[in-house]
């Protein structure tokens, strides 16, 4: 029999998983390629054969998802899995459209397909959208677990835009381990939080092989936090499935792939930022959470912000720099930078875009609608170097940091500077506290 040949349209982390899980041991099918989307230049790479395995030995080529309607022609293939996330379902379904049309079928993995089992017990952290507040709820979980005396390792959802053999598994458990995996600025932002604090945390390319890694740490581990991305669902099957929500987008959870796939699965769902959103947005995002996942604890929280240094902002023009996939794929208007210095007596935000270099002028092309906020935007060296001119170019008093990490041990900022610090604080019952004592009683983890 004939194998059915398959393209994964992915992203550079969910494909990869979806391939490494469900499709690389299966004689039957055929992976002719991938396709790449969202993040600039991942295309005109090979998914090597160390990773891809012996069905695979020259490793699987990755073309740009442009150009999928000729792929599915030249490579006579039968079905494309759409395999990366924070998109809204009118888009699946253009890509859908885009499949059909040149003849093949449309697939969406589900969990029951693509999750792994662990030996530990896993509590799992996403999100409805990018930008919603989930690392600091992981922070939060990671935090209490702590507190009560577990050896915690998290696990991160994949950012592998480098050398994808040397990222197949990586352990950061100091900072010398950034520059040690050469990790973009979107890697440091999720990583370094967790090495501060003094836990492990895995991420790469194959997540079962990380997993194991984890489950078997040096530094031993009672649980493994699953610290997802992308509003993706979580790669490891959950013991205690925890998702988080945005009042300031209210309806996205239902809008969303696959973010309402997470808030349909969860146990506990986190309306965070419900100190800055408007009610109207409160009550329509705790409406559809009843609609569609009645039984869930529902916790109220708010992202409290601090500025390292009020002074340098009161009275100032700021720019104001924001996690960079917040503001493109996540589309989010504002972050924290905006609030906490809005906060704090800035008089005016300047525009970045009249002083733009490099790549930064593409990614504000792709993405008009980000207006006069600074993504972070670190995929690779040009475009940090991209971001520091722009910094230095800005005509403005001061600038504002908002990214999860120390941005200026990054770049060279030559400004007044400051960072904003922010944090997960319940309000009211049921308390995320509560649940986790609940959770470490039910797993006789005290």
């Amino acid at each position: 029999m004939a194998k059915r040949k398959v393209i994964i349209i992915g992203a550079a982390g969910r494909d990869f998983h979806n391939f490494n899980t469900h499709y690389r041991d299966d004689e039957s099918v055929e992976v002719v390629a991938f396709t790449a989307e969202q993040i600039p230049g991942i295309e005109g790479r090979t998914y090597p054969p160390e990773l891809a395995g012996p069905l695979y030995p020259n490793g699987i080529p990755i073309y740009a998802e442009e150009q999928l309607p000729m792929l599915i022609r030249d490579l006579d293939a039968d079905e494309c899995a759409f395999s990366y996330s924070d998109i809204s379902y009118e888009h699946v379904m253009g890509v859908s459209a885009v499949v059909q049309a040149a003849g093949a079928s449309f697939t969406l993995l589900g969990p029951r397909d693509t999750q792994v089992k662990s030996t530990k017990p896993v509590i799992s952290v996403c999100a409805v959208r990018t930008g919603s507040g989930k690392s600091q709820t992981s922070r939060k979980v990671v935090e209490t677990l702590m507190a009560r005396g577990l050896k915690v390792v998290a696990v991160r959802h994949p950012m592998p835009y480098g050398d994808l053999t040397a990222q197949r598994v990586q352990r950061f458990a100091e900072i010398a381990d950034l520059e040690k995996h050469n990790c973009t600025i979107e890697e440091m932002e999720e990583y370094e939080p967790h090495i501060v604090r003094g836990n492990v945390i895995y991420a790469g390319v194959d997540y079962e092989a990380i997993l194991r890694a984890a489950e078997e740490d040096p530094n031993g581990c009672d649980v493994i936090v699953w610290d997802g991305g992308n509003n993706d669902f979580s790669f490891y099957e959950a013991d205690l499935a925890i998702t988080v929500a945005d009042p300031h987008r209210p309806g996205h959870e239902l809008r969303y792939y696959p973010g309402e796939v997470s808030l349909r699965t969860a146990d506990v769902v986190i309306i965070n930022k419900i100190d800055s959103a408007d009610l109207a947005g409160i009550e329509t995002v705790r409406a559809n959470i009843a609609k569609v996942n009645p039984s869930a604890k529902v916790i109220d929280a708010a992202s409290t912000m601090r500025l390292e240094d009020p002074s340098v902002v009161a009275g100032k023009r700021v720019l104001a720099i924001e996690d960079g996939p917040t503001l493109t794929h996540g589309g989010m208007k504002i972050g924290a930078a905006v609030v906490a210095a809005t906060k704090y007596g800035a008089t005016e935000f300047v525009d970045p875009r009249p002083y733009l270099v490099g790549k930064l002028k593409e990614t504000f092309a792709t993405y008009p609608d980000i207006g006069t906020i600074l993504p972070a935007m670190g995929y690779g060296e040009e475009q940090l170097r991209d971001l520091e001119a722009t910094i230095n170019a800005t005509d403005c008093d001061a600038v504002v940091i908002g990214t999860p990490i120390d941005l200026a041990r990054i770049v060279d900022i030559q400004k007044p500077n400051t960072r904003v610090f922010y944090d997960l604080q319940e309000i009211g019952e049921p308390t995320l506290t509560g649940v986790l004592d609940e959770f470490i009683a039910g797993q006789a983890l005290g």
